[in-house]
């Protein structure tokens, strides 16, 4: 039985990750700040999920509060794994307060990584990444392999930090470094700001919805289970090398255009969404697609 702790555990990936880990009978320790970037209510409801689980301890505690953090290291000395899944998401919201970026996803990796430092017998520590690294690449699907210097968001910008920080720790003191870049994921309990949600309670209302790129959007969407899927393979099996440290991609290796998603909801709602057309947004990219070939040969992840 293994303890492992979890940032962001009340947030949709590490909430779903947090519960596959406790049904197979590890412990595991929560973090969450419980901000209000989405609704409160959501955060808390996946977390009253956990609680009621034997091996599950929460903290209130933000990322970036160093003080808080390393505290852990004296609570949870014997912590076998972290994964640190906490962070200021969405591309948009990053041009409103780049701060809050800069604090939770750069701080944030800095101050979890300082702790990996204090603790004895960690094994690994894995990470949440993103697609979004990739900026404007045009050569599809995109590789762990291809260059990736040329972010077009904050938020991608932060995420390639955390990617450079994570590989310098583990060249400096050998602690195992696993970097996971997801791709759009979608499912159960997910995020309120997320197109599924947003599309479909506009459509319900009948309020027109705004299709970005007029319709010429493409993305790479990865149901929940098989990121929890990915994320606990990726935990499992530590890096080796030197540095201990790698980069997988986690997505579906299937691209769908957004005008068939939105093909999809209105079947579903038996309702004909209002598309108002718009230009690209600042810091999108028209098309993700994940090439997975490293993560099926080092993991298994299918």
């Amino acid at each position: 039985m293994a303890t492992i702790l979890i940032t962001g555990a009340a947030g949709f990936i590490g909430s779903s990750v947090a519960q596959a880990l406790l049904a197979r009978g590890d412990r595991v320790v929560g973090i969450d700040n419980l901000n209000d970037y989405y609704d409160v209510t959501l955060k808390q409801a996946r977390l009253a999920r956990l609680t009621e689980q034997a091996g599950f301890t929460f903290h209130k505690l933000d990322v970036s509060d160093r003080e808080g953090v390393l505290a852990l290291a004296q609570k949870h000395p014997h912590l076998d794994g972290v994964i640190h899944l906490a962070a200021q998401a969405g591309v948009r919201y990053s041009l409103i307060d780049p701060y809050a970026y800069v604090t939770s996803n750069v701080m944030g990796q800095v101050v979890m990584l300082e702790l990996a430092r204090r603790l004895k017998g960690l094994k690994h520590f894995v990470y949440a990444s993103s697609s979004s690294v990739y900026g404007g690449n045009t050569k599809t699907p995109f590789s762990v392999d291809d260059p990736v210097e040329k972010p077009v968001s904050l938020y991608a910008a932060t995420k390639r930090t955390d990617e450079l920080f994570a590989h310098t720790y583990a060249h400096l003191f050998a602690i195992p470094m696993t970097g996971l870049r997801f791709f759009t994921v979608y499912g159960p309990w997910g995020r309120p700001d997320m197109a599924a949600f947003l599309f479909t309670r506009a459509i319900i209302a009948g309020e027109p919805i705004k299709v970005f790129n007029r319709g010429e959007m493409w993305r790479d969407f990865t149901y929940i289970d098989d990121i929890v899927n990915g994320v606990l393979r990726a935990l499992d099996r530590p890096a080796t090398g030197t540095p201990p440290v790698r980069l997988y991609n986690l997505g579906n290796n299937k691209v769908e255009k957004l005008t068939d998603y939105i093909a999809r909801i209105e079947q579903a709602l038996q309702r004909k969404a209002i598309m108002q057309m718009e230009p690209m947004q600042p810091g999108e990219v028209p098309k993700t697609s994940a090439d997975i070939e490293a993560s099926r040969r080092d993991l298994g992840y299918e």
